[in-house]
């Protein structure tokens, strides 16, 4: 059997004056969990530690993203995280506003 995608989820988040890319990244993430509700797996009687889960985060600084902190949000499967130059930063002055986006696809195996 070939892991296949399920489901693709958006999100979006921000850091309004921290210019904190792992919080704008964690809040990008959880608005994406929050338009899904994974019932099949327990629908399908799939084994939660047989799901993939990919998140892409994409943020203009994805060196600072602490990806072992967003992938202990994620309530199932083997997760992937993956931090790449995305989003959108916004100065005023000295303070800078972080705007991340969250692509997160979950994969399992169907025949």
């Amino acid at each position: 059997m070939a892991a296949r995608r399920v489901i693709l989820e958006m999100g979006a988040g921000n850091d309004l004056h921290g210019g904190d890319y792992t919080k704008a990244a964690m809040r990008a993430v959880q608005d994406a969990l929050h338009h899904s509700s994974l019932t099949m797996i327990r629908t399908l009687k799939i084994d939660p530690k047989s799901v993939q889960v990919d998140v892409t985060i994409g943020v203009q600084r994805p060196d600072q993203v602490d990806v072992d902190a967003l992938k202990a949000t994620l309530p199932v499967g083997t997760v992937t995280v993956t931090a790449r130059k995305g989003g959108l930063d916004v100065a005023d002055g000295d303070d800078v506003t972080v705007i991340a986006s969250a692509a997160i696809q979950v994969r399992f195996d169907l025949p």
